[in-house]
């Protein structure tokens, strides 16, 4: 249970929750309308999840960078 709420919040660094980087979708709580049909524009898909993980890698490693400089002042 922690690790789902932990991976569903939306992440300080990345502005995106964990699920959204890696599925390109939040996951199903159970009361949200399911959609109907097959998701036709697979290239398209593929090309949004690279950019949204390369835009979460960029991020992370920006924040990564700052994080060494701040600890190597001490």
């Amino acid at each position: 249970m922690a690790e789902f709420a932990y991976n569903n919040k939306i992440h300080s660094v990345t502005k995106i929750s964990l699920f959204k980087v890696n599925y390109n979708q939040n996951p199903s709580i159970g009361f949200e309308r399911k959609r109907k049909g097959k998701y036709k524009a697979a290239g398209k898909f593929m090309e949004r999840m690279k950019k949204i993980q390369e835009e979460a890698k960029a991020v992370l490693e920006k924040a990564q960078e700052e994080m060494k400089k701040f600890a190597n002042k001490k």
